[in-house]
């Protein structure tokens, strides 16, 4: 299954906020966009706007980068918005939710094992926040990892935004002053391509990945048990009752954890006869894919990701998202801890299995890993990594 990616076509406004959403005017998604505006910190945040000629739109925060809404059209036409968030700023900052909805994650993607890692004969602790562990590079309290900083507006139009962040030397325990950038641009065909990039000025680790919650019924009252997932992955890496990956890469096959062919996503997700679904509460597993994967992580290094990498498919309003990368990993997390206790966009309670997330990435603890594809970023060698979201109807 094949889908060549279209370049991006077209030069930025440096230092324009042209795509700024402001005014009484609400978004297709419904956002106003005076809840946006504030100050964290001491930095201002806003709400941007994504908007391509087929109506489609993204809604962006400088506040970690923050994907607050993706609306599509659905079989019908109408738009639908696929993804789970909040009305306001304010319900993003970390005293009153600490949650990752739509974030750029930062400086680590996933978990590190008990928060340690070795560079250069150099050990590094990180903040505990999870099992023990250090989980999206976050503090002790599970905040102020990248998803709760105020990204600079480097660069906006009406179809593309460049958000920078400067990561100090020990930021959570991370080393080297890493400069990182994500690009976000709404193409022609509907899809999001989101484009990292980061230096450093010494060695350290880096993997950057999205957190969007799907739900492509276009209504987080329903569960996403009843849309049906693809992973192009023929093994995985199986994890402990801590969520922490073993080191094993094991087979898919004639396990719960097989999606190469598609299949609802509730079919196994209960399975807890099967140790791994036991251990995770359903799915949060990295999944090993079978395409084409970024061997150099290089800036500029032309990638190959026209091979579909995952999907997931709603039959109820017929949206579709194709998911293209050059990252070696994807996780996939069916919404296992949310529990009703956080309300989102227009009031609605998210409640257990009312979304997954699909986070493209480097496997879990690679750091602690040296078998696995690196994570390793040094000066002379600035990372890159690239995500597509297409959206289509069937």
């Amino acid at each position: 299954m094949k889908k060549m990616i279209l370049p991006v076509v077209g030069a930025l406004l440096l230092g324009s906020c042209a795509n700024q959403t402001t005014g009484d005017k609400l978004t297709a998604s419904g956002l106003d966009p005076q809840k946006f505006v504030a100050e964290y910190r001491g930095d201002s945040t806003a709400l941007y706007s994504l908007v391509n000629a087929n109506g489609m739109e993204v809604c962006i925060t400088n506040f970690g980068g923050r994907i607050v809404s993706v609306s599509v059209p659905d079989r019908d036409g109408k738009l639908q918005d696929v993804v789970l968030g909040f009305d306001s700023i304010q319900a993003y900052f970390p005293e009153n939710n600490r949650c990752n909805f739509g974030a750029v994650i930062g400086r680590y993607g996933n978990r590190i094992n008990q928060g340690r890692f070795t560079l250069n004969d150099s050990t590094y602790q990180l903040p505990q926040n999870n099992y023990g562990h250090n989980l999206h590079g976050c503090d002790v309290d599970g905040s102020f990892g990248w998803q709760d900083k105020v990204f600079k507006v480097v660069e906006s139009s009406d179809t593309s935004l460049v958000l920078a962040l400067d990561s100090p030397d020990g930021d959570n325990g991370f080393p080297g002053n890493v400069k990182a950038q994500v690009t976000y641009t709404l193409l022609a065909d509907n899809s999001l391509d989101v484009r990292y990039e980061a230096t450093t000025d010494k060695p350290t680790i880096i993997n950057m990945t999205n957190h969007s919650y799907f739900n492509l019924s276009g209504d987080p009252n329903k569960p996403i048990t009843d849309q049906e997932l693809m992973i192009n992955a023929s093994a995985f890496t199986p994890v402990d009752s801590t969520f922490m990956t073993t080191g094993e890469i094991l087979p898919v096959e004639g396990t719960p954890m097989d999606f190469r062919k598609a299949k609802l996503i509730g079919a196994e997700i209960e399975r807890t006869d099967y140790v791994q679904i036991k251990n995770a509460l359903g799915y949060d597993h990295n999944w090993v894919l079978d395409t084409p994967r970024d061997t150099t992580r290089t800036s500029g290094n032309v990638n190959d990701i026209s091979t579909l990498a995952a999907s997931v498919y709603c039959p109820a309003t017929g949206i579709e998202m194709q998911i293209f990368t050059d990252e070696p990993g994807i996780q996939v997390y069916a919404g296992n801890f949310l529990d009703g206790t956080v309300t989102g966009k227009h009031n609605i309670k998210y409640n257990k299995r009312t979304a997954i997330c699909l986070e493209t990435q480097h496997y879990p603890d690679s750091p602690n890993k040296p078998q696995w594809p690196s994570v390793v970023l040094l000066p002379d060698t600035p990372y890159a990594s690239h995500t597509v979201f297409h959206f289509t109807t069937k």
